[in-house]
């Protein structure tokens, strides 16, 4: 009798938390919208790094920046402060111009973004991107010392390496170069040569990756996934956008659009809906992570736990703010997604876990106790999305969503 109390008091306990938490994202979301206002226009400018350990390799840099007034070479804004350095690394064939959706979204909300223009043959070398993507954000640090840069005393040490695709599988080649980098971001990141996947096996900075559940160009379970269950980052989420796709990661571009449009399956939702979700997610992340803003930490998680448009994997909470239990960090794995009959739970030790399995209503549909790995039988559930929770000791070793 004692140990079924128990267990119906962990029941409450989490759906306390489910229901808390969607009050939380309401309230936090309120009051973050006073600082999701938009107050820089965006300045621009162009600059050649050199990079003389590599036979003077020219790295030519579209930059974007918040200002006073809009255009090119115009100063940065007089509001006292300095601001995060984005190195983002373009797809395959792309240019940087593909990636308008992410500056205009960025750079009024006081971010620096910076797009390394080499790499865009047919033939390029991933790892001589990822030494681009990490040079430029050291050059932009030492321009911070400059008393005659543009961006004197404006650089904040905070900085993270972002990319799409190809860009963003050399985001993760770029993370062992530059010690400096203090988080990363990919967007249907793809595997590179070397390899990105065993790059990320060496990568502890929080991390937060995004991949289109119709993605044909760089299938998931191929690319990101792959990616995502290698980090041994002690704070990394995996977002996977309902119908979204590869290119829809970026404005409309010929070469992507020639590649996307010959595969399937094509997307189900609209360019513009797959930005908005990458945006609402994007920003909080980085204004925590990068700037310190607990409470944006605390709406992007709330958010996560929401949102039907997007299932996830993560293994932390941002600033603890939704659980007053820290997260225990261990690697978890909860495969297919989406699941047919059964799904397969796997963590790295011989700990004893249980996991509880929710509805979008927040009610309890199973619990189940095992040691490493168990298969669960969902084959009962109807089509849909669900909701899990790994818990060892009354702590969260991870939290997550699939679809039926």
């Amino acid at each position: 009798m004692a140990s079924e109390f128990a267990i119906f008091g962990k029941i409450n306990a989490l759906k306390m938390i489910y229901y808390k938490s969607l009050i939380v994202l309401f309230l936090l979301w309120a009051v973050s919208q006073i600082g999701f206002a938009q107050p820089f226009q965006i300045g621009h400018t162009t600059i050649n790094f050199v990079d003389s350990t590599r036979n003077n390799r020219t790295i030519a840099t579209e930059i974007y920046y918040p200002s006073d007034v809009s255009g090119d070479n115009v100063a940065l804004t007089a509001v006292n402060g300095t601001f995060p350095v984005l190195s983002f690394g373009h797809g395959f064939v792309m240019t940087w111009d593909a990636y308008q959706n992410y500056w205009s979204a960025l750079v009024p909300q006081g971010y620096i973004m910076l797009f390394p223009k080499t790499e865009g043959s047919i033939s390029p070398s991933h790892l001589d991107f990822g030494k681009d993507l990490a040079f430029i954000i050291d050059q932009m640090n030492a321009l911070n010392t400059n008393s005659s840069s543009l961006f004197y005393n404006r650089v904040s040490p905070m900085n993270a390496v972002m990319g799409h695709s190809m860009g963003g599988g050399a985001a993760f080649l770029a993370v062992p170069l530059n010690n400096n980098i203090k988080a990363i971001v990919g967007f249907a990141a793809a595997e590179t040569n070397p390899s990105a996947i065993t790059a990320a096996a060496s990568n502890s900075v929080p991390t937060l990756i995004f991949s289109g559940a119709n993605d044909c160009v760089t299938p998931p379970v191929n690319h990101q996934i792959p990616i995502y269950n290698s980090l041994i980052s002690t704070c990394k989420t995996l977002i996977s956008i309902t119908g979204g796709s590869h290119c829809q990661m970026a404005n409309s571009n010929f070469f992507c659009n020639v590649g996307e449009g010959s595969c399937s399956p094509q997307p189900t939702i609209s360019r513009a809906v797959q930005h908005a979700t990458i945006i609402s997610y994007l920003l909080p992340w980085l204004d925590y992570q990068l700037k310190g803003n607990c409470n944006q930490g605390a709406v992007f998680d709330a958010q996560l736990i929401a949102d039907t448009a997007v299932t996830y994997q993560k293994n932390c909470l941002q600033c603890n703010a939704l659980d007053v239990n820290s997260p225990l960090i261990v690697e978890v794995k909860v495969y297919p997604n989406p699941a047919g009959g059964f799904i397969t739970v796997k963590v790295d030790d011989r700990s004893t876990n249980e996991i509880f399995i929710y509805d979008t209503h927040g009610r309890l549909l199973l619990s189940k106790t095992f040691t490493e790995t168990t298969d669960v039988d969902v084959s009962g559930f109807q089509a849909g999305m669900y909701g899990y929770q790994i818990i060892q000791l009354g702590k969260v070793r991870a939290s997550g969503k699939f679809i039926k």
